[in-house]
């Protein structure tokens, strides 16, 4: 079988180097893929693929500009895989040209509007090319879709879905992440809470998180693609909440205030400071650790219909949290180039992976995990 030429756009980014590090140095798929690291600079996407085993070759590749399906079909590419967010103010330009192209498509994206309308969007383009589309193949909605599930496997009802996700404060941050959640900073979010969807400030009024291996920190609600997804898609009874616990207090209540300076009017495009906070957020690295880390919470009723509560936590030390986010885009990467059969058409990542799967990826970064039994 010919190897799936996977192209990287973005691919020298915080998220996409780790995706292009495991996807060329995996002895397992290193003959399945040929690997392309895509990016506007030409010198830095050629710096990071010299790094990397088997052939892997840095281009220049600018995805705003006119013209990529006819550069995505002229390069050969057989998989985008779509790391150059944020992804809440992008259309889907990248998998159209993809589509067009005849190749499959996978992304990170945690823009809830971008996820949720990805399938219904672009369903008839890639069903049409006999393709594969997959957006939010990351920590949301893939891992924690997969939590779930295993957690709840044979669960008469859930009635409630709380997952909080932890970063280490000393772990790499990138610019578009933190435009990504700025972008959402003191708006009104739609929750479902109390069985009915209601509004909730991002990042405003924080509250504890307890987790299994980590201290307990505050935890501000954010804008993803679960909130709106699992409460239909699990039948949730009471409440899908989602919250972000950042290590150092101050880093929280800070976002709390922006939330409020946007909430009066006084700061209305918070996004634009994320080049500022990402020069000095390593200010409070001192106070951080290398730890970070995941819960999920689910409640509802067992298969004897009693009622339960489970905890599934993740803990990740030595800064490598960030592995996280690309693993399951790494996962579905190699089912593609082994030749596994994933569904044709546009999806969300939404159980498309066991948690089995993760595994021997927690593994490799020396992450742990517990599932608790909670009162």
């Amino acid at each position: 079988m010919a190897a799936l030429k996977t192209l990287v756009l973005g691919g020298y980014g915080n998220f996409g180097a780790r995706i292009c590090r495991a996807l060329a140095g995996d002895p397992a798929t290193h003959h399945g893929i040929e690997l392309l690291v895509a990016g506007r600079d030409a010198t830095r996407a050629q710096a990071l693929a010299h790094t990397l085993d088997h052939g892997a070759q840095g281009i220049a590749l600018d995805h705003q500009a006119p013209g990529l399906a006819n550069r995505l079909r002229a390069l050969g590419v057989g998989l985008v895989i779509h790391t150059a967010g944020p992804f809440q103010a992008q259309a889907y330009g990248v998998a159209q040209a993809a589509a067009e192209a005849g190749a499959h498509y996978i992304d990170l994206a945690d823009g809830r509007r971008f996820a949720c309308d990805f399938p219904a969007a672009l369903q008839a383009p890639f069903a049409a090319a006999g393709r594969t589309a997959v957006t939010g193949a990351s920590t949301v909605p893939a891992l924690s879709s997969a939590v779930i599930d295993h957690l709840c496997a044979d669960w008469q009802h859930i009635d409630s879905i709380d997952i909080c996700i932890a970063p280490a404060q000393r772990a790499p941050r990138g610019e578009a992440t933190l435009a990504a959640v700025l972008s959402y900073c003191g708006l009104p979010i739609p929750v479902w809470e109390g069985g009915r969807w209601q509004p909730r400030r991002g990042w405003a009024a924080p509250t504890p998180v307890r987790f299994h291996r980590l201290r307990p920190r505050l935890g501000a609600v954010c804008d993803i693609p679960d909130l709106e997804i699992f409460p239909a898609h699990y039948r949730v009874r009471d409440r899908v909440l989602f919250r972000a616990a950042l290590e150092v207090g101050i880093a929280q209540r800070s976002f709390a205030t922006l939330a409020a300076l946007r909430h009066w009017g006084l700061l209305p495009h918070p996004e634009k400071l994320a080049g500022l906070l990402h020069r000095t957020g390593g200010v409070l690295d001192a106070l951080g650790t290398p730890l970070g880390g995941m819960v999920v919470r689910v409640a509802g009723a067992d298969a004897q219909g009693q009622p339960r509560q489970r905890a599934w936590h993740i803990a990740a030390d030595h800064d490598h949290g960030p592995e996280i986010p690309c693993m399951a885009a790494i996962l579905l990467a190699r089912q593609l180039a082994a030749g596994q059969a994933l569904p044709t058409g546009a999806h969300t990542s939404t159980g498309l992976l066991p948690l089995a799967a993760f595994a021997p990826e927690f593994a490799k970064w020396g992450m742990v995990t517990d599932t608790v039994e909670e009162a």
